[in-house]
């Protein structure tokens, strides 16, 4: 009997939730995703120091104020992580839009531009690439226009239906409904209740919006993605896609057992609804408290590492300069 992971292989595109090299090559995923935070811990690693200083040296000599050197540095480190992924992944990397600019479309825009165009000066072509933006109001409409420049998104940190559904009447090519963080919402709400993984408020969320976006044949990718267990990730199998962080991944390859499909295309079609409108889609997540809090909570996280990013290129870059570019 194979395990639980090579089973789930079969059934859904496995995804690993990690900027780990190590762990990439161990598991042998199709894709991997980044964030703000994984970046964050790669770089703290120390695995990356070559890397990190070439980088800082280069913009040190290139860029114009302090703050311009470190917002350059920030993206060509990204895009050189994206880069080292794809030498170990067939498929492509999400990359993210940084998080500050999730209520700016324009901003939004520019940085997704510029991070393909050190893709592409990296040799890597777009069709490797996802580019990651919150589902926000603006960053959905921010992929609906990368998405006409034959740029394709990952639209992250769904949390609610309505935030689904905007993303694949706009054309995005994969969506992150969040599950775990879902769950952590329901269980501080209410700390005596329990869930078995398979009734879990966040997998029945990805189950319902698989089920829609096959129902109206919507061609946008659902990718579970926030596990807190395996059962989580067991009661989703048959999903389009998984974005499985390492120990997970470490679980389900070390556990054997006979895994059943959960979701697939029911053959069912209906009609689409007229898309949504900002004002209602305003309305659905001011209705819903859990997907509000959460999504705000999600942006202020990434934000909060993606400083603690800056600020630890800052610190070297400062050195470096001080050392008159000999540190």
């Amino acid at each position: 009997m194979s395990n639980l992971l090579q089973q789930l292989k079969q059934q859904s595109t496995v995804v690993a939730d990690t900027g780990d090299l190590d762990s990439i090559r161990r598991f042998s995923p199709q894709d991997a995703t980044t964030n703000p935070s994984l970046i964050l811990q790669a770089v703290q690693s120390g695995k990356y120091n070559q890397q990190v200083q070439a980088i800082l040296h280069d913009v040190r000599d290139h860029a114009g104020t302090l703050d311009e050197a470190v917002d350059e540095a920030c993206d060509r480190l990204v895009v050189a992580m994206g880069a080292m992924i794809l030498q170990q992944v067939p498929g492509r990397v999400s990359t993210e839009v940084n998080a500050r600019l999730s209520f700016d479309t324009l901003a939004s825009l520019a940085k997704a531009r510029r991070l393909i165009e050190l893709y592409a000066q990296a040799g890597i072509p777009r069709e490797r690439i996802l580019i990651k933006l919150a589902a926000t109001w603006e960053g959905i409409r921010a992929a609906e226009v990368l998405e006409k420049e034959g740029i394709q998104c990952n639209l992250t940190l769904i949390f609610s239906f309505a935030q689904a559904r905007a993303c694949a009447e706009a054309g995005a090519y994969l969506i992150s409904p969040f599950v775990g963080r879902i769950l952590d919402w329901y269980r501080k709400a209410d700390p005596t209740r329990s869930y078995a993984p398979a009734d879990e408020p966040g997998v029945h969320s990805v189950q319902r919006i698989y089920r829609y976006f096959r129902r109206l044949e919507y061609p946008t990718v659902v990718m579970g993605a926030s596990f807190r267990n395996s059962g989580e990730i067991l009661a989703l199998a048959g999903c389009d896609r998984l974005t499985i962080s390492p120990k997970l991944l470490d679980e389900l390859a070390s556990t054997e057992g006979d895994l059943q499909p959960v979701l697939a295309d029911s053959g069912e079609r209906e009609a689409r609804p007229a898309p949504i409108s900002q004002a209602q889609f305003r309305w659905e997540m001011n209705e819903d408290a859990m997907a509000t809090e959460k999504l705000a909570e999600g942006i202020r996280g990434f934000e909060a590492d993606q400083l603690k990013l800056e600020a630890l290129l800052r610190e070297q870059l400062a050195a470096i300069q001080a050392a008159g570019g000999t540190a």
